[in-house]
């Protein structure tokens, strides 16, 4: 015999299923406890419970004040390998790889970034291909996209190639064509290949807030790797997009 279902699930399952048909539309409160309790004969404690699974899962938010409302549906976001394109050539028009893949203008483009001279570590080492203790610049930004966080990236550049110079100045980002256009401007043109190892994963405490996800809204998890001449220039381990707002495109030719 079945177990029957727990009543939170029945619940949350119940106004899923409104969220999703459009019955309970973005920035829509949800039924009142005491509508809920009435509804189905339970317990505050038992609603609670409904409302964090759906919390959890992001399509619920709730603030203080103002209850529980249904969550506005993201933008998708399509990533494909062809988005670096918009770093290389001249910038007539300020833009990157973000911006491009978001549709947003550079006035609509914030970087919160912080910067930090470190030694790599036996990852970081092996990704770059040097010795481990290396003199590193790592980079950690968060991609705003018309004020809502979108993307998290740590981003990580030789000393060798920027110590002293004004990529190495945090002031001097955003800076237009990103990674490829500041390598430009040292004379390091990433003129080989560019490799992204993609995982998916749950998001870590950290990333669910910078972001503003639910703790069960998975993430794209991305490692690129950057070449100049068969050396690699530019590491970024991870960048992390939140997996409601985005999809992987992947195109080859045969």
């Amino acid at each position: 015999m079945a177990e029957r279902e727990p009543a939170y699930e029945r619940i949350a399952n119940e106004l899923r299923r409104k969220i999703r048909s459009g019955d309970l539309p973005p920035g829509a409160r949800l039924p009142s406890h005491r509508l809920i309790a009435e509804e189905y004969s339970v317990s505050d404690i038992t609603i609670r419970q409904a409302i964090d699974l759906l919390r959890t899962e992001g399509l619920v938010e709730t603030k203080r004040g103002s209850g529980t409302s249904v969550r506005p549906r993201p933008a998708i976001r399509r990533i494909s390998m062809d988005r670096y394109l918009a770093d290389k050539g001249a910038q007539t028009i300020p833009q990157t790889s973000f911006t491009r893949d978001q549709g947003i203008a550079w006035s609509q483009y914030r970087l919160d970034k912080r910067f930090a001279w470190i030694e790599a570590d036996e990852r970081l080492a092996g990704l770059f291909d040097v010795p481990v203790g290396t003199r590193v610049l790592e980079r950690q930004f968060v991609f705003y996209a018309s004020g809502v966080p979108s993307q998290l990236s740590r981003s990580c550049l030789l000393a060798r190639d920027v110590e002293g110079t004004p990529v190495a100045d945090p002031h001097n980002e955003p800076w237009p064509g990103g990674n490829i256009g500041q390598l430009r401007s040292l004379g390091i043109e990433v003129n080989g290949d560019i490799v992204e190892e993609t995982a998916v994963r749950m998001p870590t405490r950290e990333e669910t807030e910078l972001l503003g996800v639910g703790a069960g809204t998975p993430v794209f998890s991305i490692t690129r790797l950057m070449f100049s001449h068969g050396r690699v220039v530019e590491v970024a381990d991870p960048i992390v997009i939140p997996g409601d707002r985005a999809v992987r495109v992947d195109r080859i030719s045969i």
